[in-house]
């Protein structure tokens, strides 16, 4: 007579650490916008941004405040803010991918479209570093425009 092989349980699959982002629904655009809207705001002070960016310290105020002044001071404000495309990332749970635009009512500014990485952690929502470090970068990629030479 044949023995049967003895009976195991089935394998355990370990639960992580959050909701599994292939099933949990996304983050509804508005509250990525207001991220958007509390970081580029010159009037909420730096130390209630800090916050809104992943990984950041009471340090890197200055740079906050310097991302709301350049957008005024290069006449975007008022500023909106629209996302689109929204999907987890695949290389980062718990993150997402979405292209924001940057509409403004100034006609001599146009609209301006980049796509940005929000972490996501229970009910906060943070812009990440690195997204956050390529928007202060934007203008070093333009290209310089030649001073004139001044005419005896």
């Amino acid at each position: 007579m044949d023995t049967l092989p003895p009976i195991t349980r089935p394998p355990t699959i370990p639960e992580s650490g959050g909701a599994d982002p292939a099933i949990a629904p996304l983050p509804p655009p508005a509250a990525l916008m207001d991220v958007m809207n509390r970081i580029s705001d010159a009037n909420v002070p730096a130390a209630e941004k800090i916050n809104l960016v992943e990984s950041a310290r009471p340090g890197d105020a200055d740079s906050m405040d310097k991302f709301g002044r350049a957008l005024a001071d290069s006449g975007y404000t008022p500023v909106t803010w629209e996302a689109s495309d929204l999907r987890w990332a695949q290389d980062t749970p718990g993150n997402v991918l979405a292209l924001v635009t940057l509409k403004t009512a100034n006609p001599q500014a146009r609209d301006f479209t980049f796509s940005m990485e929000f972490h996501v952690v229970d009910n906060s929502r943070q812009l990440t570093r690195r997204t956050f470090d390529s928007l202060l970068h934007l203008d070093e990629d333009a290209p310089a425009v030649p001073t004139p030479t001044p005419t005896p």
